[in-house]
């Protein structure tokens, strides 16, 4: 029989291989899921010219997936807890393969926007859920070290989508762009029957239906408005209605939820400082963060003249650098706390985000590259950092919302962002007078989106100099 201390020894190394592959494996479907988000938009050309139709009514390819997230993310928390975290995330993940298997077979515009619905239904629920099993199955002194795993996906996804989406759509066919997420989503299905522990359903309130038909179609129209305001792909009526329709369905939302004992996504989660603090400073600071993606490919292509995959491989150095902070977090944080870090990391990030202002076609690629992987680095800590304070304080029966609300946010952060800088350059496009897109346009874009991402540091300020200490506690020592 085995002696009780190799029985703990065996235990402790259960226990830190669930600890490191949960993460792992959930952030390998997360970035299926994020790299298919942003590969499309690199192809549209080429897709609408075998399908017959306009680039530009292609677009209704990529607000469909988003309408698909904004409708179903608030859901997410109330079914994983409702079915369980493990059976959920393994639907979502099918789910997407499924669309994905349609997205490559569509033989028209319609039956590509089904398709994308389809894929938006099961990414919807592969982000907050994904999240949520990270939350359940890794004790909070790793919390810190799982999350960073998982802000990976994030930073990697929109840097590697357009390159990736450029060298299909030229060597192969653009359905490829699709078929290559099947052997990942069976990989990942496998990993999750394999490794990630199957937790049983919690006790859930009924559904809230009412707060469903308010913040889903609420936030589905908001968001849409938000995403293509500022790029010409509707008239300025319809705009207003969308967002006008949209952010009066969300405020009754928010009336609903003051006066609900259980809603869909629940509001009162703000009375929590640390989750307060998280939410509204880290929205501020992916506004500048999530518009960079939209950015940089367009000054490096446009204003530089290079090509999609010169582009893409050149801000490919914000995913490593995104990369290396993953083995680094927890010792700063620990070193210096949560508040130390935030606010004085969001101004370093922000001065990141303030210098490709100064690029020029004469910068030496090598001294953009390494900008741009400092960068990494600074948004990585600090993705890692918001995420894991947000949930340090946030009780077990309340993760499921807290994942929700969460992933709402970031969706809302990154439509904001992106708008704010198509806003942006059409402001400089009046000042400088002419109809094109000019390098000299995103020097002031790039100083504003980094104004409202050091904004955050007033939020971040606020919290105490213990806070989050719960995940920062050394975790006990193994055998």
């Amino acid at each position: 029989m085995p002696s009780p201390t190799s029985s703990s020894r065996l235990t402790n190394m259960r226990s830190v291989l669930r600890s490191r592959t949960t993460p792992l494996i959930v952030a390998t479907a997360l970035l299926m899921e994020n790299i298919d988000a942003t590969v499309l938009s690199t192809s549209l050309p080429q897709i609408a010219a075998d399908l017959n139709t306009d680039p530009i009514h292609l677009k209704l390819a990529l607000t469909s997936y988003l309408l698909a997230l904004a409708v179903f993310i608030p859901a997410s928390g109330w079914a994983a807890d409702r079915f369980g975290v493990r059976r959920v995330f393994r639907l979502a993940i099918i789910t997407f393969a499924l669309g994905s298997v349609a997205c490559a077979m569509a033989p028209t515009l319609g039956t590509l926007i089904l398709a994308r619905i389809a894929q938006g239904i099961g990414g919807s629920m592969m982000v907050p859920v994904g999240r949520l099993i990270v939350l359940r199955a890794v004790p909070k002194a790793g919390l810190v070290n799982a999350l960073a795993w998982l802000t990976v996906p994030a930073l990697i996804g929109p840097v590697l989508g357009p390159p990736l989406g450029g060298f299909i759509t030229t060597y192969a066919d653009w359905r490829w762009i699709f078929w290559i997420n099947i052997p990942i989503a069976i990989l990942g299905v496998s990993l999750v029957t394999r490794f990630i522990p199957k937790l049983p359903p919690v006790a859930v309130p009924a559904f809230d239906a009412r707060g469903f038909w308010l913040i889903g179609p609420g936030l589905a129209m908001f968001l849409s408005g938000l995403t293509i305001a500022g790029l010409g792909l509707a008239p300025v009526p319809l705009l207003v209605a969308l967002i006008g329709t949209g952010a009066a369905l969300t405020l009754a939302y928010v009336r609903h939820a003051r006066i609900t004992p259980a809603p869909l996504v629940d509001l009162r989660l703000l009375r929590i400082p640390t989750f307060r603090v998280a939410t509204i400073g880290g929205t501020l600071f992916r506004v500048g963060g999530g518009a960079l993606p939209f950015l940089l490919p367009l000054m490096f292509q446009i204003g530089f003249g290079l090509s999609a995959f010169q582009s893409g491989m050149m801000t490919f150095a914000t995913g490593i650098g995104a990369m290396l902070m993953k083995f680094i977090a927890q010792p700063i944080l620990r070193r210096f706390g949560f508040r130390r870090v935030l606010v004085v990391n969001a101004a370093l990030a922000a001065l990141m985000l303030l210098a490709p202002a100064g690029f020029t076609p004469q910068t030496p690629y090598l001294l953009m590259i390494a900008t741009l992987f400092v960068g990494g680095i600074c948004r990585s800590l600090q993705f890692t950092a918001i995420n894991a304070i947000a949930y340090s304080d946030v009780e077990p029966p309340q993760m499921g919302s807290a994942t929700s609300f969460n992933s709402v946010m970031q969706q809302l952060s990154a439509s904001m962002g992106i708008t704010l800088a198509a806003f942006g350059l059409e402001a400089m496009q009046g000042i400088y007078g002419g109809a094109a897109i000019d390098i000299d346009h995103f020097p002031a874009v790039f100083a504003m989106l980094a104004l409202v991402s050091v904004s955050s540091t007033i939020w971040f300020w606020h919290l105490t100099p213990t806070a989050g200490a719960s995940v920062l506690a050394q975790e006990p020592a193994r055998a």
